[in-house]
């Protein structure tokens, strides 16, 4: 079977990482099986869809690595005659039909059905409807909606996530799919793109279980074979907690502004809800790896922030400045030097991102120990008498890694200095810092005559 799936977002906001997990599961499990994936906009909705959003959502993507051709992007408002086809396709087989009912009288409906401790499932009223009752009401200025008339039948379907799942159709109201104004809804304007795609599984949240039911009889209706479908667990936070009031400080946009690392989000929704251990990946291909939809459980997923920013400080730690064949996937590996590129910090090297990455949470943070390391940096200097007897004692050039420690050792021997009391004046002095990289890393990038300037006092 040659596999195809898609994200189906609605352009109603930005993506977060809710929508963002399921985005990437079908990324990661089409990429495993050398399928599609395929970007679908649900834009039918033209009072809530944005052109803003239509086109933040792919830019979100790209910022998380994912990537499609262009030909498989596609927005659901360019192919409303096919959701106009089927509807009268699915009405010509008896299967769609008009409802006269307005929202104020469908809730009372439902709200007597509620109170009397029954489902609130739709009573097909509008069915009984004689020729003329249906001409009063249009008279009336009543303008139709159009249910699908679901049959009354066990639906099963062998979910990769949940296992075999039977419902009965008759607990649930036959869904809307077409309202008052002619906008085709979800149902069925996912079904017939979905039919039109070729899509071979459907991969989405356990929202949509309900959902399922209804588009696999609609899938039949129409003469097609439903596809495969797995529904994925929601995320909650890290108490159990639900994420919905959090999303927009949860959105990528927001995550992006914050400095995490795309490939940190990969890496911990590509696990939250498997039993397999978050890891620090670099490349979504080493994800592809070891990617397997049947590993997902039933239980709510957890999602901690801090967490991901954890993650993402360790994807810096151990980031490659540049490409090494020996890593696997090294042309589709992000490095270090392509990423200070892209913040301006040309003309950093190697040795500057090996000293700098392990002390680093954000990649932007770079920036500020590239000051330090080129200059100019006021220094600290609490004990001027030591701090120029630290000047006298500084080896001369050539500087590497072994030239700190000797000149510790001989700083010691002169002034009886050890530990904290030693380096600690001497990180103030050099960086104007507290804390920092190690300063056997740092010192030979320095410098020698800018730490001897900034030994003396002067910013350098």
């Amino acid at each position: 079977m040659s596999v195809a799936v898609r994200f189906a977002p609605s352009p109603t906001g930005r993506l977060h990482v809710g929508n963002a997990r399921v985005a990437l599961i079908n990324w990661l499990f089409a990429r495993g099986r050398g399928g599609r994936f395929i970007l679908r906009l649900d834009d039918t909705d033209l009072v809530r869809a944005e052109p803003v959003y239509s086109l933040a959502v792919p830019r979100d993507l790209r910022w998380l690595r994912l990537v499609w051709p262009k030909s498989d992007k596609r927005k659901q408002s360019d192919h409303l005659s096919d959701y106009a086809d089927a509807a009268k396709q699915l009405t010509k087989s008896g299967r769609v039909y008009a409802c006269y009912e307005t929202r104020e009288e469908l809730a009372l409906k439902r709200r007597a059905l509620l109170d009397r401790r029954q489902p609130p499932v739709y009573d097909r009223a509008a069915l009984k409807l004689t020729t003329a009752e249906r001409a009063r009401l249009e008279k009336q200025g009543r303008k139709p909606h159009f249910r699908f008339k679901l049959d009354h039948r066990l639906v099963e379907w062998i979910d990769l996530v949940r296992g075999p799942v039977v419902i009965d159709a008759a607990d649930l109201s036959d869904p809307v799919l077409i309202r008052e104004d002619g906008v085709p809804l979800y149902n069925l304007a996912s079904v017939v793109d979905d039919i039109s795609c070729g899509i071979t599984h459907v991969i989405r949240g356990e929202d949509h279980v309900t959902n399922t039911v209804s588009q696999i009889q609609l899938f039949e209706a129409l003469g097609s074979t439903p596809p495969i479908f797995a529904h994925l667990a929601l995320l909650v936070g890290a108490g159990g907690e639900s994420l919905s009031k959090r999303l927009r400080s949860l959105s990528l946009e927001a995550l992006c502004a914050d400095g995490i690392e795309p490939m940190a989000v990969n890496s911990l929704l590509a696990r939250l809800g498997t039993s397999k251990p978050v890891e620090p990946f670099q490349s979504l291909w080493e994800i592809v790896e070891s990617f397997d939809i049947e590993d997902f459980g039933r239980a709510p997923a957890r999602f901690d922030l801090e967490e991901l920013k954890s993650l993402s400080a360790r994807i810096l730690h151990e980031m490659p400045y540049a490409l090494h064949a020996d890593r696997p996937y090294p042309d589709r590996m992000e490095t270090a030097e392509e990423r200070l590129r892209e913040l301006g910090l040309d003309g950093i090297d190697e040795r500057f991102w090996l000293a700098v990455r392990p002390n680093l949470g954000r990649l932007e943070d770079a920036r500020e120990w590239s000051q330090v390391c080129r200059g100019p940096v006021a220094p600290v200097i609490e004990d001027s008498g030591f701090a120029r007897e630290a000047a006298e004692l500084l080896p001369e050039a050539p500087w590497d890694e072994a030239t700190f420690g000797a000149w510790a050792g001989a700083l010691e021997a002169a002034t009886g200095r050890k530990g904290r009391a030693l380096i600690r004046p001497l990180r103030l002095a050099l960086t104007g810092r507290e804390h920092g990289p190690e300063l056997k890393y740092l010192l030979p990038i320095i410098g020698r005559e800018r730490a001897v300037a900034r030994l003396a006092g002067k910013t350098a």
